[in-house]
């Protein structure tokens, strides 16, 4: 089952859930507040085997505020 990223549009909060394909874009609460205003995020990813990135980017960098070649830290 994938897991998928989500963010409540009320209080900010960013959290992950395993949910089936089917379900990634249906309702569902925020694990801080309750509230139903959520919005799924675009997760990014970066996979390596034998040192070669096999998925996704090497540069997989954000933002020019980014320091860790991430947006993790900034939230963009």
């Amino acid at each position: 089952m994938p897991l998928y990223e989500y963010v409540c549009l009320d209080c900010k909060t960013r959290f992950d859930v395993l949910r089936s394909m089917k379900d990634a874009d249906a309702p569902i609460p925020c694990t801080a507040c309750q509230g139903e205003h959520t919005s799924r995020l675009i997760s990014l990813f970066n996979a390596q085997s034998g040192g070669r990135v096999v998925a996704g980017s090497a540069s997989a960098g954000g933002c020019s505020g980014c320091t860790s070649g991430s947006c993790v830290g900034c939230g963009h």
